[in-house]
């Protein structure tokens, strides 16, 4: 097999085993739809959490410190926090929610570069984002030995392959919440565990990563 093709294999089977539970993530996203929270957020988000991801990556390609696991499985704290964030505030999120959908009734933009720039500055997509950055902190220590042995063209592959997943992955996800029998269980309960889930992939990151044992009285 050619250098590049390689380089293709590497980067689909790495993808694919660095991000099967992104899948369940972002099916509970998407069965979150409304006015307020549109496909755009969900795809941008993901997009831009999985860009901090891969620059974070990127020490490894050119030859730079490996951050240790423990380090980063801090980014728990960040779905924890928004599930701790939805859980105080959601009496207070679905009256917001409702105003601010007749707002965006009577403001629509047209043109297409500004909708796209309001999308990318929207709070929902930095919460995507938050949420992906945090899930996928992980991939760090795979992907930064990974890029590490690969020439700019390589790695270019790899990278393409990448980001051509993301959307793959998203679709996918948005076509399994389409499903009825998915769709009916999602909308059921969907919503009411969502602050739960977060909380809980937060707490399993840090556990995963070996987090707890940076606390003291964890070390002695």
């Amino acid at each position: 097999m050619s250098k590049l093709g390689t380089a293709f294999s590497e980067g689909i089977i790495a993808f694919i085993a660095t991000n099967i539970d992104d899948i369940f993530i972002l099916l509970i996203f998407f069965s979150q739809i409304d006015v307020n929270f549109r496909r755009r957020h969900i795809l941008l988000g993901q997009y831009l959490g999985f860009a901090v991801i891969i620059i974070a990556s990127l020490p490894g390609f050119f030859g730079g410190l490996v951050v240790p696991r423990e380090w980063i499985g801090l980014l728990g704290l960040l779905p924890i926090a928004i599930g701790i964030q939805q859980l105080v505030s959601r009496k207070e999120e679905t009256t917001t929610v409702q105003t601010v959908s007749s707002d965006f009734g009577q403001f629509t933009p047209t043109n297409s570069v500004l909708s796209f720039i309001l999308s990318v500055l929207h709070p929902q997509t930095y919460k995507v984002a938050a949420v992906t950055i945090a899930n996928g902190g992980d991939n760090i220590g795979i992907y930064i030995p990974l890029f590490a042995g690969q020439d700019l063209t390589s790695l270019g592959v790899i990278l393409s392959i990448f980001f051509i997943m993301v959307g793959v992955w998203c679709a996918i996800a948005y076509f399994l919440s389409r499903q009825p029998t998915i769709a009916d269980i999602l909308s059921r309960y969907g919503q009411a565990a969502v602050p739960f889930v977060l909380i809980g992939l937060g707490l399993f990151i840090m556990y995963e990563r070996g987090t707890f044992t940076l606390l003291p009285w964890v070390r002695s």
